[in-house]
């Protein structure tokens, strides 16, 4: 029997902290603790699907194409798309290589600038909600918002800054590079695939593609990658161990294990927030109903024991 393929959403602390700046020095050792991790999966035996967020990399790359629009020209939401993939897969690419030696295993490391099919007719135009950038008080988002344009959203209810810019976040169709990207994983090769939700592109009358401006949900977009690779396990990395029921409320109880039908429940009750656990819930209970096999969410540094079923909330058929 083959190894099983493992498909690995990291979340964005994975590259860079709430409370960090976002400087080249802080990432780098972010993403080496993120791939030692890793590296720990790999050496347990499974075939290895890796995909991240982009969110705050997005954000700050935007910022400063338009601050710098008098100087040269300012690139397009897309093109940042493509831009970060490049620099989070190479700083993966570079961790993991040296976390995989550490550990003994001999796996070559690929990441695929990978483009994700939209419509450019979903609501989520009419309506943005996908925070990118850095967090902001009320006062500086409303401010933003009146001499920039921002569409701004508050996200993090209860903390001092607490609201983002959020730009349209529409619903993943279909990942261009899977052929590409399942040659790679048959090869043996361990793939960086659909980073920051992929590039959102749509597909023209001739066959091409153009792209969109607008950032994909990094874990909606890694169902997509799970379903191309026929994944046997989607695990979702986080900032903590469990999902709670009233996080940070009176009465906050960890979930272990729970069904499709139950996390549904707990979604439609209101447990999780559209702008953290909520996208990692609908994600997670795709792939359980598309593949009838679980889905595990837990924190990176309990990645191999929630593997293992040893912790994290997994959602079962």
């Amino acid at each position: 029997m083959s190894a099983e393929v493992l498909v690995v959403a990291l979340g964005g602390n994975a590259i860079k902290q709430a409370d960090e700046r976002g400087t080249t020095e802080e990432q780098f050792h972010n993403v080496d603790v993120t791939t030692k991790q890793i590296a720990k999966i790999a050496k347990a035996g499974y075939r290895l699907v890796v995909t991240h967020g982009n969110g705050p990399q997005a954000g700050a790359l935007l910022i400063q194409q338009e601050e710098c629009e008098h100087l040269v020209p300012g690139q397009t939401l897309a093109v940042c798309g493509a831009m970060t993939q490049g620099q989070i897969g190479w700083m993966m690419q570079n961790r993991l290589a040296y976390h995989l030696m550490r550990e003994g295993v001999e796996a070559a490391i690929c990441t695929v600038v990978t483009q994700v099919e939209v419509s450019d007719q979903d609501p989520d135009f009419q309506d943005p909600s996908k925070p990118v950038g850095p967090f902001y008080s009320r006062e500086e988002a409303l401010h933003l918002a009146e001499e920039k344009a921002y569409v701004v959203k508050e996200v993090k209810p209860g903390m001092e800054k607490s609201w983002r810019r959020v730009v349209p976040s529409p619903e993943p169709m279909d990942i261009v590079e899977k052929e590409s990207i399942n040659d790679l994983l048959n090869g043996g090769v361990i793939v960086i695939a659909s980073g920051g939700g992929g590039i959102p592109v749509k597909k023209n009358g001739d066959g091409s593609y153009s792209g969109v401006e607008a950032v994909i949900d990094k874990d909606r977009a890694g169902f997509k990658l799970a379903q191309a690779v026929q994944a046997d396990k989607f695990l979702i990395l986080t900032d903590v161990e469990k999902v709670y029921l009233n996080f940070n409320k009176p009465g906050q109880k960890a979930l272990d294990r729970l069904s499709v039908a139950e996390a549904e429940s707990y979604e439609e009750q209101g447990h999780f927030l559209a702008g953290s656990m909520g996208p990692k819930i609908e994600a997670a209970i795709r792939f359980v109903k598309w593949s009838g096999k679980e889905a595990i969410i837990t924190s990176l540094d309990k990645a191999l024991e929630a593997v293992a079923g040893n912790t994290g909330t997994h959602i079962t058929p």
